[in-house]
């Protein structure tokens, strides 16, 4: 049981992380693209992270209902959803401006930031843990039952959702180094072709 939490929480790491180095890794060949493209890669972000949002709810409404708690365990719930709440820290704006600045700082400067945004992961994930621990803890043999199924779903489910995301990025970073090499007003014919 305890190796299905922890692969829960790695997954659910992973797609945080994924979601958080997106922008960082994006913006980084912003120098070498048009204006509008980080701009169009931050609505795509939002609308991302919008559609996480709106499936981590739509899952918690499902184990809600399967749960079947009672008026004793509400209130365990409540905790629980409140402390699990994804973690968005500022505006998309403010992330890019970020990391413009650590762009500017030295290597190691950087790398001690870096440091800091982990250990600040890992330390929303151990809160993370302490409340799923407090509220399994108030759960019957049963909902137990329902909870692991309802999580290894979810986490095969996060897994395929990443791998997808990822083959978009992948396709999406060629289609931008394709523009980024071709110059401006389209392709030029060969020396010596006819003009049609």
């Amino acid at each position: 049981m305890k190796s299905l939490k922890n692969k829960f929480f790695v997954g659910l790491a992973a797609t945080c992380l994924l979601a958080s180095t997106g922008v960082y890794a994006q913006t980084g060949n912003a120098t070498t693209t048009t204006p509008a493209a980080p701009m169009e890669h931050g609505k795509n972000m939002e609308k991302m992270q919008q559609r996480m949002q709106a499936g981590m709810e739509k899952h918690r409404a499902q184990l809600h209902d399967k749960l079947k708690l009672t008026a004793q365990q509400e209130p365990a719930w409540k905790t629980f959803t409140e402390a699990t709440q994804p973690h968005h820290p500022g505006a998309l704006q403010d992330r890019q401006a970020e990391h413009k600045a650590m762009m500017a700082m030295s290597t190691p400067a950087r790398m001690e930031k870096m440091l800091e945004h982990a250990k600040d992961r890992l330390s929303r994930m151990q809160h993370h843990l302490d409340a799923l621990k407090t509220f399994y803890a108030v759960l019957t043999p049963e909902q137990q039952k329902i909870f692991d199924d309802s999580h290894a779903h979810m986490r095969g489910a996060m897994k395929m959702h990443t791998q997808e995301r990822l083959q978009e990025r992948l396709q999406e970073d060629r289609q931008q180094r394709m523009r980024s090499r071709m110059p401006e007003g389209g392709l030029t014919p060969p020396p010596g072709a006819k003009k049609s």
